[in-house]
């Protein structure tokens, strides 16, 4: 969909705080999966986690990112999303796991506008925390993985400047004009 905008990268790129500024300028935003499905999984003692049944977590994301995806087809506008249903097929693909064929299907059904924004690996901002439990190299091989995947889907990569937020802000707006 045109007006279906992604942000991604690796984790603790600054891609939900880019996502954040561009949500208090009034643009539409959907959450990313990952951490919400980690919190949950964690407060039900559930196993569908990046370090527990990492299929399951594949899944759960996949699920989110089609409501998701569907939810913002319901609206009008531009909308950006924390992450795509791409990024479950980067995120298999890092974990040496084949995507189950409707994985790869929905990946090409649920399509988002040709300029996907990557937010690179920058380790003077990246931090683990309870939820982020990479390794910087982790991180890094994530934001490869994620420029792979879209890239292989026939997506332009917009590589965000490494800047503050308020640039990195205009930068995208620059583009969705």
């Amino acid at each position: 969909m045109e007006r279906f905008f992604v942000i991604t990268g690796g984790p603790g790129s600054g891609k939900s705080t880019l996502i954040d500024a561009l949500a208090a300028q009034g643009l539409r935003t959907m959450p990313e999966a990952g951490r919400a499905i980690i919190r949950d999984q964690v407060a039900i003692g559930g196993d569908a986690l990046p370090w527990g049944d990492r299929l399951g977590f594949a899944g759960q994301m996949l699920g989110w990112d089609m409501r998701s995806w569907h939810e913002a087809a319901e609206g009008e506008g531009i909308a950006l999303f924390d992450r795509g249903v791409p990024d479950i097929l980067g995120y298999l693909a890092l974990g040496d796991i084949a995507p189950p064929a409707h994985f790869v299907r929905a990946a090409e059904r649920f399509r988002y506008n040709s300029c996907v924004f990557i937010a690179p690996y920058w380790p003077e901002i990246y931090a683990r925390d309870a939820e982020r439990k990479q390794l910087p190299a982790e991180a890094e091989a994530t934001c490869q993985a994620m420029a792979r995947i879209y890239a292989d889907l026939g997506y332009q990569l917009a590589w965000l400047p490494r800047a503050p937020v308020e640039a990195r802000a205009r930068f995208v707006a620059d583009r969705l004009r």
